[in-house]
């Protein structure tokens, strides 16, 4: 079935690519033509179903780069995971998938499940037996023996268990591989959160064999050291990025210059719940975290929109606020919507598939009220959502701060 529509204006993608009185045509979950709505309009069958949004705007649907669907975002994740049978699980799974379509997004990237649970659950929502984004799963990240996220099953001791379990992984159905090349602040009794968990060569080995398999590698790395060791390796993302040191920070501009020229793309995983961290941090330290950000865009860092949803306070109904994040930083909403649907597409392999609106793309697009360049604030106002032509009206939840 044929379906055009039409708005006040269509965001196709990259910064600056606007069209006035334009409109879409999707055929099933493909996108066949976009243009002025006139143009498209003569495209479309007698047949066409024709939804008209005057004064709205119509975009892609946006790329969550950074979830754990197997975590609830309670005060205690990892005890609520381990408390609950897999059927239990997986049902909770499905509906904070459901929750990030309510927000507008239509590809979210798990990087950390149990199970392989995250799997199935995209294998549901792509045959269309249940509501939610495009899953790409990491399945079990690599960590070392009690070391970050231990308890998700890919805890590895040498060379031969680093490939064997991306080895695994792939079979499992792993759509990319993750690894801990630090400890993390959620593991009790693990490597501390600056602590480097792998060495270069030990990365090198993972990007190496994923390679293999044909999986990109992201990296959870905190510590200075740990992103040192991911950059020599060659991977393709950095997950927070956050350059601690075991006394405060060590931050490097030739570090973040190679990030650049390698082209790695870093995920800082800005939670919704970000309004907090000058209270928990402190002012001084808040700010002088949230400036390397902006520093790191200056010296050409690639940045790319993710919530790290499921770990304490980081929610699954607000992923607006964590793109106002950016907005904070001094980020024009155009910069923004662009970090999360056709750079974060880039990042994530998936380029050729979504992130714009482009023929021969997957439907995946939004229609919001309002004007998103003038204010990011208007994605919460959604009228309809497609996702993978699916079209999903979303529910009336969202936060607003």
């Amino acid at each position: 079935m044929e379906l055009l529509i039409s708005a006040g204006q269509v965001l196709a993608g990259p910064a600056g690519d606007r069209i006035v009185d334009g409109a879409v045509l999707v055929a099933d979950e493909k996108i066949v033509a976009i243009g002025r709505r006139d143009e498209v309009a003569a495209r479309a069958g007698q047949d066409t179903r024709v939804l008209d949004f005057p004064g709205a705007t119509v975009l892609p649907g946006l790329i969550d780069c950074h979830v754990h669907l197997a975590f609830d975002a309670s005060a205690q994740p990892i005890e609520a995971m381990q408390e609950r049978d897999e059927f239990s699980l997986l049902l909770g799974m499905a509906g904070r998938a459901q929750q990030l379509l309510d927000t507008g997004v239509t590809t979210t990237r798990d990087l950390g499940d149990r199970d392989g649970l995250a799997v199935r659950l995209r294998e549901a929502i792509a045959q269309g037996s249940l509501a939610g984004p495009r899953i790409l799963s990491a399945t079990a990240p690599l960590t070392v023996r009690g070391g970050h996220c231990w308890f998700l099953g890919g805890e590895v001791a040498d060379e031969a268990e680093i490939r064997t379990t991306v080895r695994r992984n792939a079979r499992n159905g792993a759509d990319l591989i993750k690894v801990m090349a630090t400890g993390g602040g959620m593991t009790k009794g693990g490597p501390a959160t600056w602590e480097p968990q792998f060495s270069s060569a030990e990365l090198r080995i993972v990007v190496e064999e994923a390679a293999e398999v044909g999986l990109r590698v992201a990296v959870h790395a905190h510590g200075t050291e740990g992103i040192a060791n991911a950059v020599a390796a060659g991977v393709h993302t950095i997950e927070h990025c956050s350059w601690l040191a075991k006394d405060g920070f060590d931050v490097r501009p030739e570090l973040a210059e190679e990030i650049a020229a390698k082209g790695i793309f870093v995920c800082p995983g800005a939670s919704p719940n970000w309004r907090m961290l000058p209270k928990a941090f402190g002012e001084e330290r808040a700010a002088a975290m949230f400036a390397r950000l902006t520093w790191m865009a200056d010296l050409g860092v690639r940045l790319i929109a993710g919530t790290d949803a499921g770990v304490p306070r980081a929610v699954f109904n607000d992923f607006v606020s964590s793109l106002e994040f950016f907005s904070h930083l001094g980020f024009p909403p155009e910069r923004v919507i662009e970090m999360t649907t056709v750079d974060a597409a880039e990042a994530l392999g998936i380029a050729e598939e979504t992130g714009r609106l482009a023929p021969g793309h997957t439907a995946d697009l939004l229609v919001v009220d309002s004007d998103p360049l003038h204010d990011i604030a208007a994605l919460r106002d959604l009228r309809l959502v497609l996702a993978a032509g699916r079209a999903h009206l979303p529910a009336r939840s969202m936060i607003t701060p």
